[in-house]
């Protein structure tokens, strides 16, 4: 789509100038005076304005605020004749941007440097496009967040959303890692409202929540008898994701000859349904997820090594709570509005004391642990204000203090005695109670460490 630009220049000669240059590559208008100016407010935004200072019936400078109050987002260049000297036409320059101008154009007589011109209205149409994307980009977290205030404040964290914003516009593969919990799926929500592909749907399937015989029916399809129980034809969920997205989570816990199949799939773009004799043309965005470390998965045998490189065009990795503190108190308001909200509650915000019990703790279970926990204190809390003893987590530990089962809620102490009692049953060797749990080995050490356990 062309981009917009309207030119606002008393002298006609100098509109039909700029008019042959821009409209090979722009959609242009054209206003002849203040008073046109003022109409054409009134209708569709232009992405560039470019406005002379001098109009017949005003001041270009004096309109200046006018448009930008208008159309916050358009580009405004300012455009003028030769001033008196040079000192006037910085003065002029100054207050053009001061009153938000993106730039000063000084023309000379009947000379106008056509390339110079040309290259500040692409700068100024680059800024218009990236002032689109961070809006978009600002409502996608505010829809996920429910709040319009920043919930990644983390320069972890930012850099991770930059990434985002500019690799979610294509569709390279994207590979989302992290511990359980970290917000896989949220980044996974944000590459899908941020490209192109958001108008169609966003198709999320946790690979480790399948039964082996059952996860290659549910992504590919499946006709009528293709196996026990399949009385019908099935739409798989790279059909349904068509146009869209689609995010496979925990991937590596895919059977791998299913990853052998995925991999065909992504290398030729067609899908064949269970049991069928013909394959489809399959156009959506792969995002695939897993709380493994892909090196640890790729040696044990958990994910194929060629697929990994076929997803992993772009990686992300999502770090733990605990490495990014910065982020806990905004996640945290975040979901308390969001919770109080729901539950008629006039709770607007958390006591100091709640505030430090909730920025120390380790949350080995991450921003998923975060969320149960507010939303249980709203749920609980008599007052306007959470306070710790609304809280169920324990307090930081202080060096030397022996742990207490009694410090963590029901589900940690389960997690923690079953921790302790595997790393009896193993004799303290961590590689083998990790095997054993099901986790990998850092996320063993990060629930160590979180639950005070001593080795």
């Amino acid at each position: 789509m062309k981009g917009k630009i309207l030119i606002v220049d008393d002298e006609a000669k100098y509109r039909e100038v700029l008019r042959g240059w821009l409209s090979g590559d722009y959609e242009v208008a054209e206003a002849d005076s203040g008073a046109a100016l003022q109409k054409a407010m009134t209708e569709e935004q232009p992405d560039v304005v470019l406005l002379d200072v001098k109009l017949g019936d005003a001041d270009g400078l004096d309109l200046l605020p006018s448009v930008k109050k208008r159309w916050p987002e358009t580009e405004v260049i300012v455009l003028t004749g030769a001033p008196k000297d040079d000192s006037e036409a910085v003065a002029w320059a100054v207050e053009a941007t001061k009153r938000g101008a993106f730039n000063f154009i000084r023309r000379s007589g009947e000379r106008f440097d056509g390339a110079k011109f040309l290259a500040d209205v692409t700068n100024a149409m680059e800024r218009r496009r990236q002032t689109d994307e961070t809006s978009l980009l600002r409502r996608a977290l505010e829809t996920m967040s429910g709040t319009a205030s920043p919930i990644f404040q983390s320069a972890a964290m930012r850099d991770v959303v930059r990434t985002i914003e500019r690799v979610a516009a294509s569709d390279v593969a994207i590979l989302i890692t992290g511990e359980s919990g970290t917000g896989k799926e949220v980044i996974a929500d944000l590459v899908h409202a941020f490209s192109p592909r958001s108008k169609g749907r966003i198709i999320k399937i946790n690979c480790a929540a399948l039964p082996r015989e059952l996860i290659e029916s549910e992504l590919f399809g499946s006709v009528r008898g293709a196996f026990t129980g399949a009385h019908t034809d099935r739409e798989g969920l790279f059909r349904q994701a068509e146009g869209g997205t689609l995010l496979l989570d925990e991937i590596s816990e895919m059977p791998v000859d299913t990853q052998s199949k995925l991999l065909r799939v992504l290398q030729d773009q067609e899908v064949r349904p269970v049991g069928g004799k013909t394959s489809y043309k399959t156009n959506c965005r792969l995002v695939a997820a897993t709380n493994r470390k892909t090196d640890e998965a790729i040696r044990d045998g958990k994910l194929r090594e060629d697929l990994f490189y076929r997803i992993s065009a772009i990686s992300v990795h999502l770090p733990p709570l605990r490495e990014r503190r910065e982020d806990i108190m905004p996640l945290a308001n975040s979901f308390l509005k969001r919770f109080a909200a729901q539950a008629n509650r006039g709770i607007k915000g958390f006591t100091p004391e709640a505030v430090e019990r909730l920025t120390n703790f380790e949350w080995p279970g991450n921003v998923r642990q975060l969320q149960n926990e507010v939303q249980r204190a709203v749920l609980l809390s008599e007052g306007n204000e959470v306070g710790p003893t609304d809280l169920s987590i324990s307090k930081a530990k202080v060096p030397g203090e022996q742990s207490s089962d009694t410090n963590f809620t029901l589900l940690e102490g389960v997690e923690r005695n079953a921790i302790v009692q595997m790393l009896k049953d193993t004799g303290g060797n961590k590689l083998e109670t990790a095997k054993r749990l099901g986790i990998g080995r850092q996320t063993l050490y990060n629930k160590i460490k979180a639950y005070g356990i001593e080795v």
